[in-house]
């Protein structure tokens, strides 16, 4: 009698599984606004417009939230001020739709908007549509927070998948340079929620979406233009 041997073709060894997930990871840091320079490259403008999306990304990120508080300042009715940010949602996904455009990102937004929206109207409470940004914004500075603890900071993570360079830990001038950038984006989210949860817990729906709009893409921006700058300048130096 013979015994049957179980098909090897479809097991995978640790170290195959390991770069798959490494291969998915750095596709995933390819499509962020990270690696529109890449580390080395000159950073420029041009750059800087497309990885916030140049005009369209703009339009998407900033007109939700400006009608929003328009609508609230005119009218200081939840159900306007939340449904009209989520109409102009579905434009955005319909017209990328028309348009052929990648549409997953006004999608993903729309979700945001539409849960965001729901909960306000659930709650009757005009501050819960920011509830869900908190909860992003925490996520994110839990995230690099952790990453700094088991000393892995994750723009250093991140510009590893970028770059292949996954030695980038020996090298001392990496290392603290990709430590201080991650405590800048640190910064950030602990920024924005230091400023909007009391915000929030005061029940000042128009002052929260103000400075939202002014600490959402507007600091991203910086704060991402600002890391490009170091991590190309120890990049740079290491090459040359």
């Amino acid at each position: 009698m013979t015994s049957a041997t179980p098909s090897s073709s479809g097991d995978e060894t640790p170290d195959e599984s390991r770069d798959e997930l490494r291969d998915a990871l750095a596709a995933a840091a390819r499509r962020s606004g990270f690696a529109r320079v890449e580390p080395g490259e000159r950073p420029t403008a041009h750059a800087l417009w497309g990885a916030v999306g140049g005009v369209r990304g703009l339009v998407e990120s900033l007109l939700p939230g400006f009608l929003f508080l328009v609508v609230f300042t005119i009218t200081s009715d939840v159900t306007p001020s939340v449904l009209i940010p989520v109409g102009i949602a579905v434009l955005f996904v319909v017209v990328r739709a028309v348009t052929r455009s990648p549409i997953v990102p006004a999608v993903v937004g729309l979700v945001g908007i539409a849960l965001s929206a729901g909960l306000a109207l659930w709650t009757g409470r005009a501050e819960e549509n920011f509830l869900l940004g908190f909860i992003i914004n925490g996520v994110w500075l839990v995230a690099l927070l952790v990453s700094l603890a088991v000393r892995r900071p994750l723009i250093g993570v991140i510009t590893a998948l970028l770059t292949g360079d996954h030695a980038w830990r020996a090298d001392a001038a990496k290392r603290s340079v990709l430590t201080i950038t991650t405590w800048l984006w640190v910064g950030l989210f602990t920024l924005r929620l230091g400023v909007q949860v009391p915000l929030y817990l005061a029940e000042q729906a128009a002052a929260l979406a103000a400075t939202k709009l002014l600490m959402g893409l507007p600091l991203y921006a910086a704060v991402l233009w600002v890391t490009w700058l170091m991590v190309r300048a120890v990049y740079a130096r290491r090459a040359a």
